[in-house]
């Protein structure tokens, strides 16, 4: 059975390779949202869960390139990429392989969004802190959904 998104990804999966999936300009640009929404939503839990106040923090975040960059290098993940990447194509191969995997159904937003939360470590209100969490944090999410992307 398909999954509700899944036949967007028809084409892609006729001639399945690795680059094919990673350098997806579609997939990226709605991995890019996907990323961006997550990555808000899970700081602002961790914001909220560890204030002495307890009070609701909402925060608007995108991730930066170079933390995904990083992240997909961390994960052994750079095979996905073209060759001779910059960090602008490094994240937007993040990018394709979160919408790859979320459009085959095989992650929800919300297991995202928790799964970062509960990733991030430190004070992410120190930006020098933040990033190293949110690098560590999307290292760990590439390394989960790395069993739901098929194997070359």
């Amino acid at each position: 059975m398909l999954m509700p998104y899944e036949f967007l990804l028809t084409d892609i999966n006729k001639n399945l390779t690795e680059k094919g999936i990673g350098t997806d300009k579609g997939l990226a640009k709605i991995g890019d949202g996907i990323v961006n929404l997550a990555y808000s939503v899970a700081k602002s839990i961790y914001l909220t869960r560890n204030n002495a106040s307890k009070r609701s923090i909402r925060t608007g975040m995108k991730v930066g390139k170079n933390i995904l960059a990083e992240a997909l290098k961390e994960a052994s993940m750079k095979s996905f990429a073209k060759n001779r990447a910059d960090s602008h194509d490094l994240a937007d191969t993040v990018e394709s392989l979160i919408a790859y995997v979320w459009l085959s159904g095989k992650i929800s937003t919300k297991e995202i969004i928790d799964f970062l939360a509960s990733n991030f470590s430190g004070d992410l209100n120190n930006r020098v802190q933040e990033i190293n969490s949110a690098r560590q944090a999307f290292t760990n999410l590439l390394k989960l959904i790395k069993k739901f992307i098929p194997v070359f």
